[in-house]
């Protein structure tokens, strides 16, 4: 199931590619999500670069500062690439600690899945009740629904970046779930996953 049409996320990530192949950056947001999840794709491309490579692409994109959201922007008229750096965007983590802790994931360079579903909740905050925000809960669902995703790692960087009261929001949003069509996940089945994760946030370390 797609939650955009295939139309426009094909061409994101198309473009998407593209960038890849010539600027270095941290891929996060919902494209992000997808190599790890391979569930639904995503419309708008999210990317953390340095200085110097945001100068590169500021030579051949209109990447327009927007000092409200703390971000920059390209505007394609079908998806947006918003930029984030260093000492400037707020994500929620330090943008270069983000930078540090890619990894490998497909081809391209990712925050760790743990540090992913951390993002994934800052964003979330404002964007509840919203199409984005649905999509925000989706992506938060399927990183923690993921069977490899370490609960551990995932505490101890709550506690390091004091995310604690977005930690909450996550057992909130775990309680509220029913089923998950767009995932494929009939009430059954998302009942055991909801109680796996519950019990991993409730154990000592």
């Amino acid at each position: 199931m797609q939650f955009y049409h295939d139309s426009t996320t094909d061409k994101s990530f198309r473009f998407l590619s593209e960038l890849k192949k010539r600027y270095r950056f941290v891929l996060i947001g919902g494209w992000a999500v997808f190599l790890y999840t391979h569930s639904l794709k995503s419309k708008d491309i999210d990317i953390v670069l340095d200085y110097d490579e945001l100068g590169r692409l500021r030579e051949e994109f209109i990447a327009n500062k927007n000092d409200r959201l703390k971000k920059y922007e390209i505007k394609t008229g079908e998806f947006d690439v918003d930029i984030y750096v260093a000492h400037y965007s707020d994500l929620g983590l330090p943008a270069e600690k983000i930078r540090e802790a890619a990894v490998a994931r497909d081809g391209f360079l990712a925050p760790p899945l743990e540090m992913l579903l951390l993002l994934k909740l800052y964003a979330w905050r404002d964007r509840r009740g919203t199409v984005k925000g649905r999509k925000d809960e989706l992506d938060i669902l399927s990183l923690a629904f993921l069977p490899e995703f370490d609960w551990r790692r995932y505490k101890a960087m709550v506690k390091e970046f004091t995310f604690v009261a977005y930690g909450e929001n996550l057992t909130t949003l775990l309680t509220a779930v029913k089923s998950v069509p767009e995932l494929k996940l009939n009430d059954m089945r998302t009942s055991r996953l909801k109680k796996r994760i519950i019990a991993e946030l409730s154990r000592e370390n």
